[in-house]
């Protein structure tokens, strides 16, 4: 939570293995409230962070956890890089939202931002019991796994139709 002028808490951030920041956001609600706001302020918080900033964040994460490993040798070994200077970190922050149940308002939002190629992912979490023992139902339900590739490929095309778009709008102004 010591991000610049913010008193602001991200739930999770991760490093995925290109790299890259995941910022995870949960909410307890059953529709979810406005948290694709929240984990695009997040994002937007995140966005130029450096790798010595997420070692020290990851520091005091370790040192808070009573752990003796070394931040900056983790997150390499993670990485696969043998210096924080050879690999590209950061490129892309990514976001998931976790939450027992998603409202119409919410996917609507999430489908468009997909669209415009922010890399978003829903994942609905349901816990249950069974006697004494508690169960948890875990499913992506945006993007649908299967679609995944699919809406990749959508999300391409459309990002060249525009390219296209503006440059035709530019070359008939001039």
């Amino acid at each position: 939570s010591d991000w610049e002028d913010s008193r602001r808490s991200i739930d999770i951030l991760c490093v995925d293995t290109e790299g890259n920041l995941v910022v995870i956001e949960i909410k307890r609600t059953r529709e979810g409230g406005h948290m694709e706001l929240q984990a695009l302020r997040y994002a937007a918080m995140v966005n130029n962070m450096k790798f010595e900033k997420a070692v020290s964040t990851f520091e005091k994460y370790l040192r808070n956890s009573a752990s003796d490993h070394d931040a900056k040798e983790t997150l390499l070994k993670f990485l696969g890089w043998h210096d924080s200077e050879k690999g590209e970190f950061a490129q892309d922050v990514k976001i998931i939202l976790i939450s027992s149940d998603f409202s119409l308002e919410l996917t609507t939002s999430i489908l468009w931002l997909i669209e415009r190629g922010i890399d978003i992912k829903c994942v609905r979490i349901k816990p249950q019991k069974d006697v004494d023992t508690l169960y948890y139902d875990i499913q992506q339900i945006i993007p649908l796994p299967e679609a995944a590739d699919y809406q990749v490929r959508l999300r391409e095309k459309m990002a060249e139709e525009r390219v296209a778009r503006t440059e035709n709008t530019r070359e008939q102004s001039i």
